[in-house]
Parts: C-alpha cells; sequence; structure tokens
C-alpha cells in the first residue's frame, strides 16, 4: 500500500417511530430515528466502510454482520473506535474523514460541530480532520419523502 489510502463509505436506514435518531453519535432530537440491527447510526457507519475500504479491510457487514446478536444494539461510536484499532494495527493512521449527511428533517445544521467533535473523538483525531456537511433530497426519492437517511463519507489515511 502507498503511504495515503482512500475509501468511500455509503449506508443508508429507514426512519421509524420509537427509535432514536442518532447521527455520528450523536442523539438528535427528531420524532422518528433510524430503524437498524444495532443503533442504525447511518453516518457511524458510512465512516466505518470509508475506514475499511481504504485499509483493504473489506466491508461493515463483514465485521459485524446484522446477522449476529453481539451486534444487536451496539453503539456505533464503539464499532468505529474497533476499525480504528484495527486500521492502526496495519501501520496505517486517520488523516481525515469528509462526510454527508442526507435527510430532510430535522435539520442538522445546530448539530454539525458536536457530530464532528463525537467522530473526531471516536477516530482520534483532532475535529479540524473531520467535515460533517448535510443536504437534502429535494423532494426526491425515499431521502426527499421523509422515509429514510444517507450518509457518504470519505476516509483518507496515512501510513505512520
Amino acid at each position: 500500500m502507498s503511504t495515503v489510502a482512500t475509501g468511500i463509505g455509503w449506508d443508508s436506514h429507514r426512519l421509524v417511530s420509537g427509535r432514536p435518531l442518532i447521527l455520528g453519535g450523536v442523539t438528535i432530537p427528531s420524532e422518528r430515528g433510524l430503524h437498524g440491527h444495532s443503533d442504525a447510526d447511518v453516518l457511524a457507519h458510512a465512516v466505518i466502510d470509508a475506514l475499511l475500504g481504504a485499509a483493504g479491510l473489506g466491508d461493515i457487514g463483514e465485521h459485524f454482520p446484522d446477522t449476529d446478536a453481539r451486534w444487536a444494539g451496539a453503539d456505533s461510536l464503539d464499532l468505529l473506535r474497533a476499525v480504528v484499532a484495527q486500521v492502526g494495527m496495519r501501520g496505517l493512521s486517520v488523516a481525515h474523514v469528509d462526510a454527508t449527511v442526507v435527510m430532510e428533517r430535522p435539520k442538522l445544521g445546530p448539530h454539525k460541530a458536536a457530530i464532528r467533535a463525537s467522530l473526531a473523538a471516536a477516530l482520534g483525531v483532532e475535529a479540524e480532520r473531520v467535515n460533517v456537511k448535510a443536504t437534502t433530497g429535494e423532494g426526491m426519492g425515499f431521502v426527499g419523502r421523509g422515509e429514510g437517511v444517507a450518509a457518504l463519507a470519505v476516509a483518507t489515511l496515512a501510513r505512520g
């Protein structure tokens, strides 16, 4: 592997009643949350996949399958920290993460700084190495209809 590697991660989850909305480890006030085997933190899952991709370590489903009861209700930031440790065992460190959350409501602007700080802490890096953006589906598709939330992340790893 070269001295720098980049990976892309993507995830999406349905919005349902009776679950908290957790994004990047931060609980966002909302009437609905994300459905999933773990805490369904779509943003953390996208970051995990980006890190695994950059390190050549497969994908989140290989490491934390939703068919394994150990991961039921799991805190996705714990999974993220475990992946950061695996990346470190390969001699790699997180140089930067850039992520986008795609959802209609609630608006993430008031929560972006907390999400950035939460992800940075789990990644073991300064907040300046993590960027979090938010956009909508402009009324189109499952996101635009308010049926779910998606996230995309790009992670850059450096050797050493």
